[in-house]
């Protein structure tokens, strides 16, 4: 299944700040992958769920300790 993220997820990849913008779903014995359009280049390059994070979001609360330190 792929699903098209409408709008976008900011999300933090080991190459850098990007915006999810599809979501591969392979089923149940395989992780999904996430498609990302990369900020600094606007590459796009697929990564694995386990290397995705999704960016800090005050407004819903999402990953604040991140960097609250």
């Amino acid at each position: 299944m792929i699903h098209q993220l409408n709008p976008t997820i900011f999300v933090d990849t080991p190459l850098g700040k990007g915006h999810a913008i599809f979501l591969i779903d392979y089923g149940m014995h395989q992780n999904s992958c996430w498609v990302v359009a990369l900020e600094d280049n606007g590459i796009v390059k697929h990564f694995d769920a386990n290397d995705i994070i999704v960016a800090t979001n005050y407004t819903y609360h999402i990953n604040q300790n991140k960097n609250s330190h």
